[in-house]
């Protein structure tokens, strides 16, 4: 298979997938070295940026996905007739910050940490397409556990979950990290 002919392929796959496809998949079905990928990822981006392009390739965990650019959403979202997106309420920002940086997590696990009933802000964060479910826990009851999913970190603008910015809290004139060692407070001392 000729280069261009590769770079032809993974765009078509990433096309055709709809959303992230682990790179793994795309080297063993284009027939390169995992490593190559990348870089026939970069050279699409590329393509796309010297014509001007919608187009471009976003890294997602071990993945790509091909999506269009921010600053088309509005078209995007007319020519679908998409209401416009209400933004998270503090409620969801909370349970979902919980949850990226402890997944995965129980409802109650999140509760405990809010200190309040979190049932239906994690029903509607599943409902966008923010969390799923992780499977249960072994534990008696085999609560379910939750995580975020690449929507999330699509929307957030992450690669992967090592991109969320560190957790800090302020303390009056400093701020010091919730996991720092040093710290002995922690988010359920609050």
């Amino acid at each position: 298979m000729q280069f261009n002919e590769k770079l032809s392929a993974v765009e078509a796959i990433l096309f055709a997938s709809g959303e992230a496809v682990d790179e793994s998949r795309i080297s063993k079905v284009v027939g390169v070295d995992k490593s190559i990928v990348g870089g026939l990822v970069k050279t699409l981006n590329d393509r796309y940026n010297d014509c001007q392009s919608a187009i471009k390739i976003i890294h997602i965990e071990n993945g790509y996905q091909m999506c269009t650019k921010q600053e088309y959403s509005e078209y995007i979202r007319s020519a679908m007739e998409y209401k416009k997106q209400t933004p998270l309420s503090n409620a969801a920002m909370e349970a979902l910050t919980v949850i990226a940086y402890n997944q995965p997590v129980t409802k109650s696990f999140v509760e405990n940490v809010r200190g309040i009933d979190s049932s239906s802000v994690i029903n509607s964060l599943i409902d966008k397409g923010l969390l799923e479910e992780d499977g249960r826990l072994e534990v008696p009851g085999r609560p379910v556990a939750y995580k975020t999913t690449d929507v999330f970190l699509r929307s957030f603008g992450l690669a992967s979950l090592e991109d969320l910015p560190p957790l800090v809290r302020e303390d009056k004139d400093s701020q010091t990290s919730l996991f720092d060692e040093e710290n002995d407070n922690n988010a359920y001392d609050e």
